[in-house]
Formats: structure tokens, sequence, C-alpha cells
């Protein structure tokens, strides 16, 4: 029986190949789940980390994630309401023990209800009467103008998405001019108070690889915490290739010529997707720095996977990667109680998969890209 990609010592089957599914209607129970209220799968992890999309749409047109010409939108109706956002969550705050949720796109802030969202969000209460933890995955478009209102309904956090510092490649990556937009919402979130800002980038080879060093150079220099993340086969065209994949051995060692890096224990990491390091300052000055890598491709983390998805038109997804979906916007539509909606999204997690296998010549890409499934 193979081992999990990544996590030798945990040993469980890992099945690809499946086809795409949308299941409509609570699924029967399979007989071997154990009775438990949490979002459990059969290899014995537990997810408490909701990610929801709260729209398809994005006013980039980054090229590793839609085309310049965008996607067909999901129609209005099919996207799920605030309201309807707000239950979904509750329920899975308060029925299926979620602690964390972060709200991606698309581009969230896209969303006019977004505050409301977040303030509903934040009503709901885990097993130990706590508000779950509410984050933002954001490209800091408009952010500017929001941070404010945001962190006063609530939000924790915001990650941002930002791939380059030279306003003319960041053009050409994004096909829009609106590096001073992203930069001017940086300051606004720490103005805010939704620290510590973590930032996001993605290294394309030939692009912007060159950039390692200067993006984190500025991020110490600014206090935002950079993580650099793997491009998946995500992208819309289908032409993602391996070989053009800017790996994680390859980050730390174009960090490695400035920078003393010292890794942080796994224990330390325990489910974030993230691994890091302590940055030793080449200026001296103190405080605690960090780098982080999602390497999801090189260095896959599945075994310890403690993710939720839900999409904006209302479906379950066990996986970036799943080829399945479970749909709850039908079930919310037709008057489910909330016990109903918690049954079928513990029956949808049940089955979710050992690993995504993308080393696998098997794999098969998801038919959603990554803005429809959300980050």
């Amino acid at each position: 029986m193979p081992r999990t990609p990544g996590y030798p010592g945990r040993v469980v089957p890992v099945i690809l190949g499946m086809p795409t599914v949308r299941r409509s209607g609570p699924p029967a129970a399979p007989a071997d789940r154990p009775e438990d209220p949490r979002l459990l799968d059969r290899f014995g992890r537990v997810a408490t980390d909701l990610r929801v999309s709260l729209t398809d749409r994005c006013n980039l047109r980054c090229s590793y994630c839609m085309p310049p010409e965008g996607l067909p939108w999901l129609a209005g109706d099919e996207v799920l309401t605030d309201a309807e956002v707000v239950r979904l969550v509750t329920v899975a705050v308060e029925h299926l023990g979620v602690t964390r949720v972060r709200l991606t796109g698309g581009e969230p802030l896209l969303r006019r209800g977004l505050e409301a969202i977040v303030r509903g969000v934040k009503t709901s209460r885990t097993a130990r009467g706590m508000a779950p933890d509410v984050a933002l995955t954001t490209n800091g478009i408009g952010l500017e103008h929001r941070a404010r209102s945001l962190a006063e309904a609530g939000l924790d956090r915001v990650n941002v998405s930002l791939d380059s510092l030279d306003r003319a490649r960041f053009a050409r990556i994004t096909l829009r001019d609106r590096l001073p937009d992203v930069l001017a919402g940086l300051r606004a979130a720490v103005a805010a108070g939704l620290a510590p800002v973590k930032i996001n980038a993605v290294l394309l080879r030939g692009v912007n690889d060159d950039e390692a060093v200067p993006l984190l150079r500025w991020a110490l220099r600014n206090g935002y915490r950079l993580r650099f993340i793997e491009q998946m086969p995500l992208e819309p065209h289908g032409t993602w290739r391996r070989s053009d994949l800017v790996t994680a051995r390859e980050i730390l060692d174009l960090l490695s010529t400035e920078f003393g890096l010292v890794p942080v224990h796994s224990s330390v990491r325990g489910a974030a997707p993230a691994e890091t390091w302590l940055v030793e300052r080449p200026d001296g000055v103190g405080g605690r720095a960090e780098v982080g890598i999602v390497a999801a491709v090189t260095r896959p983390f599945c075994g310890d996977c403690d993710r939720t998805r839900l999409t904006a038109d209302g479906q379950i997804r066990t996986c970036l990667f799943a080829r399945t979906e479970t749909d709850l916007r039908s079930l919310l539509r037709a008057g489910a109680s909330d016990a109903e909606l918690a049954e079928t999204w513990r029956v949808a997690m049940w089955g979710k998969q050992a690993g995504h296998g993308i080393g696998e010549a098997s794999f098969l890409r998801p038919e959603r890209p990554m803005s429809a499934i959300g980050g």
C-alpha cells in the first residue's frame, strides 16, 4: 500500500483518476463511518479549516489563473447569497468543529456584502464558545478603502497575493497596471490592525523568478510575512508543465544567497500548508522574521490536511484537486435543516481521498480553475 506523498510515516491508499461528479441530494452515510460530529475522513484527518469562495470573478488576469478574456462567470442566482454563506459557515462552526474560516475568490473584495458576511460569521461560536478565526485572501485591489470596515466587522487577518514589485512586470503577469493600488491596500491593512499581513507570491520561470530575494528583503523591511507558493496545475489553459515549476528547493537556494535560514520544526507547523524558516536578517535588526513556502507539488502535505472547501455556488470540495463535489446549495434552498446540512457535509468529507497525486501519471486536474474553486 503506497504511502501518502511527502509523509513517509503515514500509510494510506492513494486513489486517483476519479471522474468529475457533482453529487446532489444527501448521500447515504457509509456503514463504516463512526458516529462523530466532526468532519472526519477515513484516514483519521479532521477538517477544522474552511475555505469559502465568495465569487469566481476577479479584476486581475494572472496568467497562471485566468485567461485574458476571463471565464464564463457563474450566473447571479447560482451564487450563494450573503445570508446563505453565513448560514453554511455557521453550520460548519457550530455543528462540525470548524475553528478557522478563510474567505477567498476569485477576488472576494468584489463581493459587496463582504463586511456583512464577516460580521455574520463572527457571531457563530465553536463548541468552546469562541468565535472562529476569520481571514481573507485577496489581490489587495480596493483593500485601501475597505480594510478599516473589514477590521471593524471582525476580520482577523489578511493575505495579499503579490508576485512582483516591478510595476511593468506586475502588469505583464496580471494584465492590469494596479501595483500602486495593491501596495496602498497593504499599508491600509497594517493601519487597520490586520496584522501580521501575509504576502503570497508565485514565482514563474523566466518571468519573475529573479525576485525571490528582493521580495523577501522588501517584506522584512515592511514587516510583512512572505509565503512563496509553488505554481499548481490549476491554470485554465491546461499547459502547466512540471519542468517549468520553480520548486521549493530552488526558492530556498535563491534565498540562501543572501539570508541565513533556520527551519522551524514540523511540530510547530502542524497542519499549516507552509513550511517556514526563521530569517537571520543581514541588516542585524532584531525581532522575529520568517519566510514560508507552500510546496504543494514537490513536498505535498496531504497527510496532515485539515481543510474543507465551499465554492461560491455552494458545492463542498474535499480537496483543491477533487474531482467530485457535493451540492449543499440545493439542499439549503429546498429547506434542509442545519442537522441535515451538517450530516451531508460529514458524509462528503468521509469520502476524501488520501492525496492529490500530482506526480502520478494518472493524475487528472479538476475541471474548475483556481478562480472558481477558491484559494
